[in-house]
């Protein structure tokens, strides 16, 4: 049998669909889950008042892989079990020292279950695999005592780190810094866009985060305490980096606070989510709006708005091609071409300001 075995990342992201995914070695009985999706259980649901938690409780009905569906995390096991799970929060459980180390690279899990029954876990992470990408600084964070202690995974396939034979208590996957400064590696990223349901005419709260269902999970309950509602929405084309900065700007005249600049990094769900607010005052006409990377003038997402048939409902987000190749339809003064060159730094007078 070879070394590895070759196959797609799963991505939404165009650059993963056109690069294969290298795996560390695996029995073939292991590798051939990698092809096929998982059978998907629902967990039952416990609101935890005490710890301002929710807490998931899967009850698997005999030996195999299954996977949950909210959270992604998976477990093959021997025999019929109840595996009792929910988010924890890096910040509160990694010291100064791991954090200047390490970086997440996916949600960290508080895990229960008998001994014995787990053959192995399949921790969820927001790594882009496409490309060339040094699988060695990942590893699962296991914490005793106290103390974290990372492990290599068995091996890393697209969107999961699998463990096997794994001890429970809080797993999660992590990435190494290759510097103390420097925490780049290529990371599956969501646009979230809620409009505020409360506001004067029309006001976005957009936000630029890692594809981590706990953070996503965190922002939605804060944005439904503000009366809001999650707008559908493409993500990026491609792969981001944290420590990078990104420009959000639009075809029409809109207000963006606190600035049209927005860094791309990783906070806990317990933390305050970064976003720009963006108020629009006229949403008779469709709206389209751009980010680029600040430092390379590259863009990395569009789409576009429209109001439906109520004027305060937004509706859309839906044009986006998945090649940066298809701009969508010109549909005010401003063409995407120009907000492109504008994006880019180069002067263009018919440009559209942006109010602050």
């Amino acid at each position: 049998m070879p070394s590895c075995i070759m196959l797609r990342c799963k991505s939404q992201h165009a650059s993963c669909k056109q690069h294969p995914v290298r795996n560390t070695p695996c029995s073939p009985k292991l590798a051939a889950l990698v092809l096929q999706d998982l059978p998907k259980v629902m967990p039952e649901t416990i609101q935890d008042v005490s710890k301002n938690c929710i807490t998931y409780r899967a009850h698997l009905p005999g030996a195999g892989v299954f996977q949950c569906s909210i959270t992604g995390l998976s477990f093959e096991v021997k025999s019929a079990v109840t595996i009792t799970y929910r988010y924890a929060t890096w910040t509160r459980h990694l010291s100064e020292a791991d954090q200047d180390m390490w970086v997440p690279a996916g949600p960290l899990f508080h895990i229960e279950v008998q001994p014995e029954v787990v053959q192995a876990v399949h921790l969820p992470h927001f790594i882009c695999l496409a490309g060339d990408v040094d699988t060695s600084l990942c590893a699962i964070a296991q914490f005793k005592s106290g103390k974290m202690t990372p492990e290599r995974p068995t091996r890393l396939i697209a969107f999961s780190a699998v463990l096997e034979n794994p001890s429970f208590s809080l797993l999660g996957v992590l990435w190494r810094k290759l510097h103390s400064t420097s925490n780049s590696f290529p990371v599956h990223s969501l646009v979230l866009i809620f409009q505020q349901l409360s506001a004067a005419n029309t006001t976005l709260h957009l936000y630029l985060i890692p594809d981590d269902n706990s953070v996503k999970q965190a922002i939605e309950k804060q944005e439904m305490n503000w009366n809001s509602k999650l707008i559908p929405k493409p993500p990026p084309f491609d792969p981001l980096f944290f420590g990078s900065t990104y420009r959000v700007t639009s075809t029409r005249s809109v207000v963006i606070t606190p600035k049209e600049h927005l860094p791309f990094c990783y906070k806990s769900p317990e933390e305050q989510q970064l976003f720009v607010e963006i108020y629009i005052r006229n949403t008779a006409e469709e709206i389209g709006f751009l980010m680029t990377d600040a430092g390379k003038g590259t863009v990395v997402w569009r789409a576009s708005l429209r109001s439906g048939r109520n004027s305060r409902s937004m509706q859309g987000l839906i044009r986006l091609s998945e090649s940066r190749g298809a701009p969508p339809k010109q549909t005010s003064r401003i063409s995407w071409s120009q907000l492109s060159t504008q994006a880019a730094g180069k002067a263009n007078p018919a440009y559209a300001a942006i109010g602050h």
